[in-house]
């Protein structure tokens, strides 16, 4: 669940990326001198704001990744034989479904 609701996060955070960028393009469109430098930092500010969205949920993938590795290694490091087994027994499973094509 709360995978879903930080991709949903992320979905929400790019659209409005998009619509602030798309908007600025256009109140853009007319403007010289001052008024371009002040619309030129609001656009800087704002993909500065999307990339520290974005990093930091690339940092949480990877650290639940990480505890995923850690999880699995522990099981299997815990009752081999059951690792094996599991791996044979979808090794057999695959091997049945493609050799019927």
């Amino acid at each position: 669940m709360k995978s879903k609701r930080k991709t949903e996060a992320l979905s929400r955070e790019f659209h409005n990326f998009v619509a602030d960028i798309e908007n600025l393009l256009n109140e853009t469109a007319a403007l010289t001198g001052d008024d371009l430098v002040v619309a030129r930092s609001r656009l800087h500010d704002r993909v500065a704001d999307a990339k520290d969205a974005v990093s930091e949920m690339g940092s949480d993938v990877a650290r639940r990744a990480s505890k995923s590795v850690s999880r699995a290694n522990r099981k299997v490091h815990d009752d081999p034989w059951k690792a094996i087994g599991s791996a044979a027994a979808v090794g057999l499973l695959l091997g049945l479904l493609f050799s019927r094509r």
